[in-house]
């Protein structure tokens, strides 16, 4: 198998850029980036430490729960989690990130790049609490380009459609996943209910 081991060399594979997909990308936050932060209950975050070892990771919590600062500039909550820190420690070493905010139900996204800074501010951290509870830190991000996706991706995989979803009952739970990948001597149900039950202590 060869592989492609240039930029021109990708390229002849691919007719240009139109005019549209190159100019809709903004150098901050407008009036419809805005709006679509202000609905979305999800992003994912991808980053890389200083070695390129790349990570996405996923936010989600109640609509809106990114803080728009300014034009420029997000603030993204971090909630308790699992505790590697991934994305965190990758930021703290390579600053440059790239999101992708969802809206379910909608076929659109919204990307943005840009450069993230960790902090534990008390005052941005009370700002974006949930029912009191503070979260361990923000990140914060400052935009360097936001344009919206094209809907393709959706509708090819049809996301969106319940029609088009594998009924759970097929699949095994997180349980039975840990159970055999960590050789764990307890059940999948006794795990799968340990999960639960952290879930809800911990979901702020």
């Amino acid at each position: 198998m060869q592989f492609i081991k240039s930029r021109e060399e990708l390229r002849t594979l691919y007719k240009s850029p139109g005019d549209g997909a190159v100019r809709k990308e903004l150098p901050r936050l407008d009036g419809h980036c805005r709006s679509f932060i202000a609905k979305s209950p999800f992003v994912l975050i991808g980053s890389s430490d200083g070695n390129g070892n790349a990570d996405v990771t996923p936010k989600g919590d109640r609509p809106g729960f990114v803080a728009i600062l300014d034009d420029n500039t997000i603030a993204i909550p971090d909630r308790p989690g699992n505790n590697r820190l991934d994305t965190l420690e990758n930021i703290v070493v390579n600053p440059a990130v790239g999101l992708l905010f969802l809206i379910p139900g909608m076929n659109e996204t919204l990307r943005i790049n840009g450069h993230a800074r960790i902090t534990a501010d008390v005052t941005l951290r009370e700002r974006l609490a949930v029912d009191g509870k503070l979260p361990i830190s923000v990140t914060i991000v400052s935009v360097k380009a936001a344009y919206m996706h094209c809907a393709k991706a959706f509708m090819r995989s049809e996301l969106w459609k319940p029609e088009s979803w594998l009924d759970r009952a097929t699949l095994p739970t997180l349980g039975e996943i840990l159970r055999d990948q960590l050789a764990l001597a307890q059940s999948a149900e006794a795990t799968d209910q340990w999960l639960d039950e952290g879930y809800q202590k911990t979901m702020w």
